[in-house]
């Protein structure tokens, strides 16, 4: 039996790559610099919405330093193409949801303020800058379409071959067996309310820089992006027509993501397509204005949700209707974010027999909408915690009682909404979160702010989420235009160190500890004996990237999978060493080991032998020891947790301080204890941020943004939060050998509505919007409108 407690696995080691990150000597995409560099700039859109009548460039192609420049029409008569949407929707009769041109650089029309006009490259950023600045462009105005609400149907239509603006208006459940439900129920609650939207603002903005190389006809792609072969696999064969053999893309360093650098934008696109126009690299870092214009935005919905319960507090269906905002343009995965990653999570924890959402999406003239931290999770988690705390409240119940009487207890357990829940242990999270925010102590901590003239409310967030999309078969039923494998190389090199190289990729989760802590302990050697390869798709094998807390679950796994068939090759290389048969070989603790003797070999010694075959079995086995593998998963995992948070409001001035915040989270089997409080440190104070204070706000009569800065767009900082509880509890997952779930987005998805049903029951209301600024506290707090 393996002697665990020499395992890595499970043990709070440090992230190895921070030491290059707090030194100095992290490489991001805007640290490199290539031979004969040139340097990008986009001229983009003041309008959010105009007809293009001309573009005169001449000026700005004779400015000091210009290279070239290019607009849409360039690129329209090269036969570029628009970029894709990689999942299809149909709407409810049927109907394949409507997918207008996604232009590379504007065409006819702008479609939001920060559009894509022109792209200018010069040898120096600033005269591209000042070049940029010549361009005239003759715009005829038109009408902003920027209230989802007033979307659709709108006399002003963002793209002109989708009149009245809607995409899809898509349906999930089963509709009559909701309505049955209601029509029996002894009480509905309901609310009404919208999900804000949400600017990711990773801490690296976005970044490229593109090179063609003549003598072979190939491109390098350097970019600041979460998933490389994802973005060379659309770029290549749905936009610019280069066979991928033809592309390398590199993702170095990358400085955070949040789900916002998964996609393909337009400019790294205009620079691979431009970079063999002028013969030498263009390199494009955002500024972080562009950021705020040009990334894809998150969240955004407008939702009415109904819950309908027996006399005894049952819960017998849900309702929901939504209307989603895709923004001007549908970005990579945009259209499966409301729906198929929204949708399917509205059961919850609970054993709610019938559920039924319609969303219905709408085009707007705002930045593109796509997923971001949780990406659809976060949603549907929002809409069943508020109605369930709403709920318990309607019902003059406890609202952990009354989740505990409807807690799935069974598993496997089949949702009506399509998913299957392989394990799960609800009430256990639930009893280590109000034991630990000391909830029976709450009404003393309640009374003493009382009496200091403060109001203090308490508030519980029992979410669930679905990690690891999976399986590609079920989700290309479901409208995914990919796969959703990953692979994984292990590279066993002759004096026994290892190389692993994995399609998923790393941009501030700790890859480069947790995979080398997975394979150290499955191989039985040091964790600094093993070096973590990934995004680079000259290097890698293939993979789909980063997104949806998959990397452990799926990326790992597929790494876990190699790494088998490494030890299987070695047990065949140490019978051949241990003069036995195969068969009777076991491996343990870094030894090869007759099953039974005492006779054995180390790892190391298998590893040489493999590179130097004097003593070898060639005509059986083949030299070397390097093994790959694709695993594609055959279920979604299902972390869940229960989040407690306490605040305190002052009522004259609307302040709300969190004074306690206790997350107890089921992630399965956990690598890395100290990595997984840090993704869920990370996930609360963002999700803290959507619910406190921050707020994308267009102009509703011009579409200008407004929020196009931190002086306006508000960021939780340090103070704005309290020190967390963290802790766990663990089911292990059925169905991979590692028995782990995803941590990364849980922080994000289950803290706001945790707060926003603690303010609620500080101020004594039904509802308050999201971000819960001082303001609408203040309001709130003294019974204004």
């Amino acid at each position: 039996m393996s002697d665990m407690s020499n395992s890595p696995i499970g043990k709070p080691l440090r992230r190895r790559e921070d030491e290059r990150f707090l030194t100095g000597a992290g490489q991001y995409t805007d640290d490199v610099v290539l031979n004969r560099q040139t340097y990008g700039v986009f001229l983009r859109s003041p309008y959010a919405h105009a007809r293009i009548r001309s573009i005169d460039t001449t000026a700005a192609r004779q400015a000091p330093g210009v290279v070239a420049v290019f607009t849409g029409a360039d690129l329209a008569e090269a036969k570029v193409g628009g970029l894709p949407c990689g999942w299809l929707i149909h709407s409810k009769d049927g109907t394949p949801m409507k997918e207008p041109a996604h232009p590379v650089l504007a065409q006819g029309k702008v479609r939001h303020v920060g559009d894509q006009v022109a792209l200018i490259v010069a040898e120096t950023t600033l005269q591209a800058k000042d070049a940029a600045e010549l361009i005239e462009v003759d715009y005829d105005e038109l009408p902003a379409v920027v209230n989802i609400g007033s979307a659709d149907g709108a006399a002003s239509s963002v793209h002109d071959d989708v009149p009245g603006n809607v995409c899809y208006d898509w349906g999930h459940g089963n509709k009559d067996a909701v309505d049955a439900a209601f029509a029996v129920a002894a009480k509905v609650s309901s609310l009404e309310f919208v999900n804000n939207r949400l600017i990711p603002n990773a801490m690296e903005p976005r970044a490229a820089n593109a090179s063609y190389t003549r003598h072979d006809d190939s491109y390098t792609l350097y970019v600041s992006n979460q998933n490389p072969h994802v973005e060379r696999l659309l770029m290549c064969a749905f936009v610019l027509g280069i066979p991928e053999s033809k592309m390398r893309v590199i993702a170095p360093d990358v400085g955070g993501g949040f789900g916002s650098k998964i996609f393909l934008y337009a400019e790294e696109t205009a620079l691979v397509w431009a970079s063999k126009r002028v013969g030498r690299p263009i390199k494009w870092t955002a500024d972080r204005s562009e950021s705020f214009l040009a990334d894809a935005h998150g969240r955004d919905h407008a939702t009415k949700v109904e819950l309908a319960m027996d006399a005894q507090g049952n819960f017998l269906a849900m309702r929901v209707k939504t209307i989603a905002n895709m923004g001007a343009y549908l970005s990579t995965f945009a259209s499966s974010v409301p729906t198929i990653l929204y949708a399917t999570l509205l059961a919850g924890q609970y054993k709610t027999p019938a559920i039924y959402a319609e969303v219905k999406a709408v085009f707007t003239n705002t930045a593109p909408v796509d997923a971001y931290r949780g990406a659809g999770r976060p949603e549907a988690t929002y809409v069943v915690e508020r109605i369930v705390e709403t709920a318990a409240r309607d019902l003059g119940v406890d609202p952990t009682a009354l989740r505990r009487q409807n807690f799935i207890t069974t598993f496997p357990y089949p949702t009506p909404v399509g998913l299957t829940y392989d394990i799960g242990d609800y009430s256990a999270h639930l009893d280590k979160a109000l034991a630990l925010a000391d909830v029976a102590g709450f009404p003393a901590r309640r009374a003493a702010s009382e009496a200091a003239g403060k109001k203090r409310g308490l508030g519980y967030s029992c979410y669930i989420e679905a990690c690891g999309l999976a399986p590609s078969n079920i989700a290309g039923a479901l409208g995914a235009r990919a796969g959703l494998f990953e692979a994984g190389e292990v590279r066993v090199h002759p004096t026994g160190t290892v190389t692993v190289f994995t399609g998923s990729h790393s941009h501030g989760q700790g890859h480069e500890t947790t995979f080398a802590q997975v394979v150290a302990g499955r191989l039985g050697i040091p964790v600094e004996s093993v070096e973590i390869v990934h995004g680079d798709t000259g290097r890698i094998p293939f993979g789909m990237g980063t997104y949806g807390s998959r990397s452990l679950s799926v990326g790992g796994t597929a790494i876990v999978k190699a790494v088998d068939k490494v030890i299987a090759k070695g047990k065949k290389i140490a019978a051949h060493l241990l003069e036995a048969a195969d068969t009777d070989i076991e491996f343990d603790n870094g030894e090869f080991r007759v099953a039974g003797t005492d006779r054995k070999i180390p790892f190391g010694a298998v590893a040489l032998t493999a590179y130097v075959p004097h003593n070898y079995p060639l005509e059986t086995l083949e030299p070397g020891l390097n093994e790959n593998a694709f695993y594609d998963p055959t279920n979604f995992t299902y972390p869940s947790g229960t989040y407690v948070c306490e605040v305190e409001v002052d009522p004259e001035t609307g302040r709300t301080r969190v004074e306690r915040f206790t997350a107890v989270d089921d992630f399965g089997n956990i690598v890395n204890p100290m990595i997984v409080s840090g993704q869920v440190h990370g996930g609360i104070a963002q999700g803290l941020g959507q619910a406190m204070l921050e707020a994308c706000v267009y102009d509703e009569a011009s579409g200008q943004l407004l929020t196009g800065s931190y002086q306006d767009y508000a960021m939780p900082r340090a103070d704005d939060l309290p020190n967390f509880t963290v802790d766990h509890t663990v089911t292990p997952c059925t169905h991979n050998p590692l028995g782990v779930k995803g941590c990364g987005e849980a922080g994000a998805i289950g803290s706001p509505p945790a707060f926003i049903n603690a303010l609620t029951d500080a101020l004594g209301v039904r509802d308050i919007a999201m971000p819960a600024t001082a303001e609408r506290v203040w309001r709130a707090a003294n019974g204004l409108s």
